[in-house]
């Protein structure tokens, strides 16, 4: 890596000069990681001591969480120690592993979530076939597809990303490693465009899986609208439209933050949007599908019960 010997380390974006309102955002992080914590826990000990739960849906809800947890873990234990200790650095090799793990964990949720799109559509379109299409050897290799793609586009961004000669200073104006602020301090137009270039891949493989996710819930409320039953109805609606909430808003905000324009990037708009594709998902899925799911309430309960 030839940059590493002229960069050591990065300076991250400062939320606040004034104590009191960097100790606020310690608290909120801090706060918001609990309750992710506390929810995709929750989620992953319900799903394993459950028999009843043990069906494909909650297999890949179970990654889900996993992941969840994951990235959760990568981007705000850093922010909430440069808040708590009035900091800003983080070590060259300390943000490689934040841009390694995010793309793992991101790359990965977007494929599961494709995955679990199929999964609905099997489920209500050809419930016969069900148990042939989603059988126990299948889902298992198609998580283990969603871990490897995470992994693959992971080692490719960051092995590229930090081989680029950055001579445009050390600052970062994020609260994480972001591969888009990184690109703002290469020195090396060509090396710039090629991982653009890679960027635009990843971009269109997520725009593919979008595709994907939207034919199958088209196929899926076509079908639902034929449920003569108005419980049947409500039951395939509250499993689907929080998990095409969740999506959408993952490659609405993530797309923005890495296909935008520099003229209208601005501190303000990059922050809010990581916010909202790295910090949001991770938080509101254990609501999303807890709250519209009675199985996992059920669940949940027993296991709180004892």
């Amino acid at each position: 890596m030839s940059n590493k010997s002229f960069i050591t380390e990065f300076l991250l974006l400062a939320f606040a000069d004034t104590r009191e309102l960097q100790l606020l955002h310690f608290w909120l992080f801090l706060g918001i990681s609990l309750a992710a914590l506390l929810g995709n826990g929750l989620i992953i000990t319900a799903i394993a001591c459950d028999h009843h739960l043990h069906t494909p849906m909650y297999f890949f809800l179970l990654n889900l969480s996993l992941l969840d947890l994951g990235s959760i873990s990568t981007t705000l234990p850093k922010a909430m120690d440069n808040s708590l200790w009035d900091n800003r650095d983080i070590s060259f090799l300390g943000c490689a592993a934040q841009v390694f793990f995010f793309f793992l964990f991101a790359t990965a949720e977007f494929s599961l979530l494709t995955i679990m799109s199929y999964d609905r559509y099997v489920a209500i379109c050809k419930p016969l076939h069900y148990g042939t299409l989603l059988g126990s050897r299948a889902c298992v290799h198609m998580a283990a597809a969603a871990w490897g793609t995470g992994l693959l586009n992971a080692v490719l961004h960051t092995a590229n990303t930090f081989s680029l000669p950055l001579c445009q200073g050390n600052a970062l104006d994020q609260f994480f490693c972001e591969i888009p602020q990184i690109l703002k301090l290469s020195c090396s137009d060509l090396d710039y465009l090629r991982e653009a270039g890679l960027l635009v891949v990843t971009v269109f493989f997520s725009s593919v899986c979008f595709v994907f996710i939207v034919v199958s819930y088209v196929q899926i409320l076509r079908a639902v609208l034929r449920i003569p039953s108005e419980q049947g109805r409500h039951k395939a609606f509250s499993t689907c439209l929080p998990h095409l909430a969740v999506v959408s808003l993952f490659i609405s905000t993530g797309m923005f933050a890495y296909l935008k324009p520099p003229s209208v990037s601005s501190p303000s708009m990059d922050l809010v949007m990581a916010v909202l594709y790295s910090v949001v998902p991770p938080a509101v899925n254990p609501l999303i599908y807890s709250m519209r799911n009675q199985e996992l309430k059920d669940a949940l309960r027993k296991l709180m019960s004892g």
